[in-house]
């Protein structure tokens, strides 16, 4: 996947096909197929420093009955680095999914998208995209935020005061140039306590540690400036994909707030849950959960090879209830 070395247990698995996609801009893109040729298509785009391999836990819950597409966001993992400031930002998070849909989903035919942190985000950038749209079947939205990323973030104790001071510390560290390796004891401490549960063990923190480190400094630089200036507000009102929201109670970097809120803005929510005990990183700390979530979405709204579509699973009664109706907390 990602060229980078991590823990058996979390080594990615082979997949079946890999593929080069041209952005709208020209910047190219490596994406990868998992899973069973033929099968309805689940299409995943990870976070914010990551890669494909973040994904992997959950793709080899997935690949046993579906198509699984992961795909580098620009800079990262195999995917090209932008050779400009000016090719970094929303716009081309969205026109990145809507190619790598055009290339991955026939015409006809839809997928379930699940976007992690920034894959969230560029989820939400895309919602009013008409060709995304039609290759969209149903959205799950993990560990994620529309905006105010630097007002919510809660890796600075509360003490840290006045709150002013905390935004302006935050920014700070969202922002900063100074490398994330190499892999050491302290820096998988500083790591884990900034993106993962407390709780989290030792192959966990390291495989993270790994992948974040991979990340080349300008490229998480330059997407921090987005990130600092983030608003997606207006895709996430137009995004008509049935949605379902993932978040960790732990999660200092898109606290539990920003879930609340994209449940309340979506046109058509399908409940939230919630992961006790989780950080950030979700989909690696808890991956059979999210992968639940994944193929709850997937059985309810992809359509049957058949071509008949199938009824929504455990959906609830109303989107105007339906926060209240179908937010759930998974048994830790």
């Amino acid at each position: 996947m990602s060229g980078v070395h991590l823990p058996e247990k979390y080594e990615p698995p082979a997949p079946v096909e890999e593929l080069s996609i041209r952005s709208a801009d020209g910047i190219r893109l490596h994406a990868e197929v998992h899973g069973q040729p033929g099968a309805p298509t689940v299409v995943l785009a990870h976070g914010w420093t990551c890669s494909t391999a973040f994904w992997a836990p959950v793709i080899r819950e997935l690949s046993d009955r579906y198509r699984v597409v992961a795909y580098d966001q620009r800079g990262h993992g195999h995917s090209e680095i932008p050779p400009s400031r000016a090719r970094y930002s929303t716009r081309a998070l969205a026109e990145d999914l809507s190619a790598v849909l055009a290339r991955t989903v026939p015409a006809g035919e839809r997928a379930v998208l699940a976007g992690h942190s920034m894959g969230g985000m560029t989820i939400m950038a895309a919602g009013d995209r008409p060709e995304v749209a039609e290759r969209t079947a149903a959205t799950v939205l993990i560990s994620t935020g529309p905006g105010e990323l630097v007002a919510e973030l809660t890796v600075l104790p509360p003490a840290v005061r006045p709150r002013g001071l905390r935004r302006f510390l935050h920014r700070q560290l969202l922002r900063s140039r100074m490398p994330l390796g190499p892999v050491s004891p302290v820096s998988r401490a500083a790591l884990k306590y900034a993106t993962m549960g407390p709780a989290s063990p030792a192959g966990q923190v390291e495989t993270t540690a790994r992948i974040v480190q991979a990340c080349p400094t300008a490229v998480r630089a330059n997407w921090a400036a987005v990130l600092d200036r983030l608003d997606v507000h207006a895709g996430l009102a137009r995004l008509t994909a049935p949605t379902s929201v993932v978040v960790g109670t732990e999660d200092r970097l898109t606290p539990p707030v920003h879930a609340h809120r994209i449940v309340a803005g979506l046109r058509d929510p399908q409940g939230l849950l919630l992961l006790p005990g989780v950080g950030h990183m979700s989909p690696l700390e808890r991956p059979a959960e999210v992968a639940a979530e994944i193929h709850r979405m997937a059985s309810g709204y992809l359509a049957a090879a058949s071509g008949e579509a199938a009824a929504p699973a455990s959906a609830p009664a109303s989107a105007s209830d339906s926060a209240s109706a179908d937010e759930r907390t998974a048994v830790a």
